[in-house]
């Protein structure tokens, strides 16, 4: 794999894993941010986040198990 495109790969999931993380955060700990939403909304949100945080976590991994090799990089 290309060394530009492994490091954009691997930015892009940290960068949806920091963006879930806050957006949970938010949910739970400031709920008067959520403002006139339902509760259908809330839920929803909660789950957008967590799916959104599973995939950057899955995301990395793959990175880590199949490119982390220094092999695997052409720089």
């Amino acid at each position: 794999m290309n060394l530009q495109v492994y490091k954009f790969l691997k930015a892009a999931a940290n960068a949806d894993k920091a963006k879930a993380l806050a957006s949970i955060q938010l949910l739970t700990n400031h709920p008067a941010g959520i403002g006139d939403h339902s509760t259908k909304d809330y839920w929803g949100n909660c789950d957008e986040a967590l799916r959104l945080l599973a995939s950057a976590d899955e995301r990395l991994e793959v990175l880590e198990k199949y490119f982390n090799d220094k092999g695997q990089i052409n720089g």
